[in-house]
């Protein structure tokens, strides 16, 4: 255990700057009033959104970590209302595959996870497909950028629209944008690039980290991560981040959604609470990573606020180890399968209305 304990514990290494507050914490302040003028534009649907995947939750209750849709995600300010359309959970019509890009050293504790992937088994059955894209765990952006435009065009092109749905969890989706800038040739074969608690702006508590920190996520039982090019703290910090937004406009013929982690305090692992509580002193509105507005894509469509942290979000450690999710990730659990066959649905059915 003391490895696991000594491993977790550089997952949360990128220590927070103390700071003063720079905006009060208020559950109803509106949240495009937060967001910087980068991100101007974003649509906001939420509404639609709530109404797919409470349907989801209320079909598929057999499935783990269900739970009621108002304990799902998380209401901020003014949620528009729903468009009282049926929903339809019935087989895709376009078969959207989804290629995920990971965060910042999941290499390093993959094997240890022993994920099941049950999240890509249960979309399976509708017709989806998906997987991880293979990354460097601790290089920056633009070799990961490399990778992920490798892989892409490795895959067979299909005739027809694109179906390929660009996932970006954490660093992974500063990868993404870093991939889908630089290489046009990739953009034909995009449908949508969504951000799910994605690092967009960065986050605040690289500031004061180091790569050597970083690195000690190669100490996992069972690592075979490299040390990269030595780039994936540099490349998260706020500063970097919001200077490669500005000098970088995303590709219009590319769909962008944003999925952003907000939390409920008492939806904080108690590992996690120490990195929230250091975020805090910037803004409360954080998943123990990423403060939630700076998880928003310049000019995308707002998808929902999950009620989730960051790590619950993405990584399910109490699944496979029950006893570092009793001591560590007490709040690990949430219904992984049915999100993301409600972020694939809603996607699915926004990429068929025009493009504002």
């Amino acid at each position: 255990m003391s490895r696991v304990h000594l491993a977790m514990t550089a997952c949360l290494a990128l220590a927070a700057c103390s700071a003063t507050p720079l905006i009060p914490y208020s559950a109803d302040t509106p949240p495009m009033v937060l967001v910087p003028a980068a991100r101007a534009g974003v649509q906001d649907k939420r509404g639609r959104f709530r109404e797919i995947y409470c349907a989801v939750l209320q079909a598929r209750k057999e499935l783990p970590d269900v739970r009621p849709c108002d304990e799902a995600l998380t209401r901020v300010g003014t949620e528009p209302a729903g468009t009282g359309r049926p929903v339809d959970l019935g087989p895709s019509r376009r078969r959207l595959v989804v290629a995920a890009v990971p965060g910042i050293g999941y290499e390093c504790f993959e094997q240890w996870l022993q994920s099941p992937n049950s999240s890509t088994a249960h979309v399976r059955q509708f017709g989806y497909d998906g997987a991880w894209l293979r990354v460097d765990a601790l290089s920056g952006t633009e070799i990961n950028a490399r990778q992920i435009r490798d892989a892409i065009m490795a895959m067979p092109q299909e005739p027809g629209p694109p179906r390929l749905v660009l996932l970006g969890y954490s660093k992974g989706a500063p990868d993404i944008l870093q991939a889908v800038v630089g290489y046009p040739e990739i953009r034909s074969r995009v449908a949508a690039v969504v951000s799910a608690a994605g690092a967009v702006a960065g986050s605040a508590l690289a500031n004061d980290a180091t790569q050597f920190q970083a690195d000690l996520l190669r100490h996992f039982p069972g690592a075979t991560c490299q040390s990269g090019d030595g780039g994936a703290v540099e490349s998260l910090r706020p500063g970097v981040r919001m200077k490669w937004l500005a000098q970088n406009p995303l590709p219009r013929e590319v769909r962008y959604y944003s999925l952003v982690t907000f939390p409920q305090p008492e939806r904080i692992s108690s590992i996690l609470s120490r990195s929230y509580g250091k975020l805090a002193q910037i803004d409360a509105r954080n998943d123990s990573q990423v403060i939630f507005y700076d998880q928003v894509i310049p000019d995308s469509a707002l998808v929902g606020y999950v009620n989730a942290d960051h790590w619950a979000l993405a990584v399910p450690i109490a699944r496979t180890h029950t006893t570092v999710g009793s001591l560590f990730v007490t709040q690990n659990a949430y219904p992984r399968e049915a999100l993301l066959e409600a972020l694939l649905r809603f996607v699915e059915e926004d990429l068929e209305t025009p493009a504002p």
